[in-house]
């Protein structure tokens, strides 16, 4: 008489459907994250009725309610902010298509819009778009 013997089962881990689930959760991080690529500067934007959305790459000129200007992240001057604007590489882009953007306080007068305007005249820069808040 044959005697049968029992084997013991050996365990496998399937990891398949754990490689499924880790990739889901990766897609699902990655979509419902945002990704906002803005100067850490607060200002108070004025706000517009008919403001439309434009991109945020290229130059980004901000102008505080107390006077103080930054090109992208650097604190500048009024008049050292031609020095940066002549210097600024535009990757082969002409000048007068790079884009700039230009977020001004609300309580930022006319004039100092009006000589930022004129600086980036003088250097050859005419793409400019104004930044502002949805009503």
């Amino acid at each position: 008489m044959k005697i049968k013997r029992w084997e013991t089962p050996k365990a496998n881990v399937d990891l398949i459907p754990m490689i499924d689930i880790v990739f889901q959760l990766i897609l699902f991080f990655l979509v419902s994250t945002t990704f906002a690529i803005l100067p850490g500067i607060n200002v108070n934007l004025p706000q517009s009725s008919t403001a439309k959305g434009a991109p945020t790459a290229g130059i980004t000129i901000t102008a505080k309610s107390d006077g103080i200007l930054y090109f992208n992240d650097v604190q500048v001057n009024s008049e050292s902010l031609g020095t940066y604007l002549a210097d600024f590489d535009t990757q082969g882009k002409p000048k007068e298509e790079y884009p700039v953007t230009l977020e001004a306080d609300s309580e930022v007068t006319n004039g100092m819009v009006v000589s930022i305007f004129d600086v980036l005249r003088k250097n050859g820069f005419s793409a400019v778009n104004l930044r502002t808040t949805n009503k």
